[in-house]
């Protein structure tokens, strides 16, 4: 009974600090060289594929846009993000208040809801194209395409919210330390000192109701594609080489989000360091190697990349002068 006076007494931490990589001490300031040279593969990479679909009217076809708008999202994260890092491996500016600390877990999550559902939109695209072709340009309008696009980001934004918001009710009297670079959900949560279990299930429902639900209507997708194609007379090659590339891309998100949901399980057999290393590696990684997949797998797009860069080079400069 004695006890609940003390709880409404207790204060809540309203300034968190960021403590990870603290264990490197002064060889910490050599964790900037990884995170430069991602920020600037991320930026270059994703800019010039955005800039060669805007650019080239022959990609202004829903595949390429909906290319272009991955990589804005693979983009967004670096550059919201990166410049924090640096500030606290290089300066030791690690502090951010609990209002930042939630907008900024608003930002990495929804960004995360958002790959997950522009993958959705890439097989939707290619079920569309390969399956109902003569209803392709019908069905992929700017009309219809919304019908798809407004309902699942409503829903992302909703559930985000909700993880959000929740994280911002709780008190946080046991510590302020965040073991982390960034604000992750379950990264701020741990530091409650009352019940998570809303938290928890949350979540848990966020988790269902976005990357599964989403990973579930792309595999079915794609299954649905792979025995249209099987079935048909005509090749299959061509039909199937988007879709590979889409595959390779979803396989490679979900390792990366698959490895840094495992390394918080048996974060007791890893040292704090490395996990926290496979933790901002699924934040950043996809967003330099998405590029390159496209760039490299999509015949169009690694074109016009390759006369893009030439028209640039010093070289064609001075033939031209």
């Amino acid at each position: 009974m004695r006890m609940e006076p003390l709880k409404e007494n207790i204060s809540s931490h309203k300034y968190f600090i960021f403590s990870g990589f603290s264990e490197l001490g002064t060889r910490k300031s050599f964790i900037s060289i990884p995170f430069l040279i991602l920020f600037f593969v991320s930026l270059f990479a994703n800019s010039l594929l955005i800039y060669v679909v805007i650019s080239k009217r022959s990609l202004h076809s829903p595949m390429y846009i909906l290319i272009a708008c991955m990589s804005f999202v693979d983009m967004s994260l670096p550059l919201i993000l990166i410049p924090n890092l640096l500030l606290n491996v290089l300066f030791n500016s690690n502090g951010i208040s609990l209002s930042g600390c939630l907008v900024q877990m608003f930002f990495v999550h929804f960004l995360g809801t958002c790959q997950s559902t522009l993958l959705l939109w890439m097989a939707l695209d290619r079920y569309f194209a390969i399956c109902t072709p003569l209803y392709y340009h019908d069905r992929m309008s700017f009309i219809r395409f919304l019908t798809f696009v407004i309902p699942l980001l409503i829903r992302n934004v909703i559930m985000i919210l909700m993880v959000v918001v929740l994280a911002g009710t709780l008190p946080y009297c046991f510590s302020n330390i965040i073991n982390h670079c960034v604000c992750e959900h379950m990264a701020l949560v741990e530091l409650a000192c009352g019940s998570t279990a809303i938290n928890s299930l949350v979540g848990l429902m966020t988790v269902f109701l976005v990357t599964v639900f989403d990973f579930l209507c792309i595999t079915t997708s794609y299954i649905i594609i792979f025995c249209s194609v099987l079935r048909s007379d005509k090749s299959s090659a061509k039909a199937l080489h988007t879709c590979i590339t889409h595959i390779i891309v979803m396989v490679t998100s979900l390792t990366f989000v698959l490895t840094a949901f495992l390394s918080y399980r048996i974060r007791n057999s890893l040292p704090a360091t490395g996990r926290l290393s496979v933790s901002i590696m699924y934040l950043f990684l996809p967003s330099c190697i998405n590029p390159i997949v496209y760039g490299v797998r999509t015949t169009e797009i690694r074109q016009l990349i390759s006369r893009t860069l030439a028209s640039c080079s010093p070289v064609q400069a001075v033939d031209c002068s």
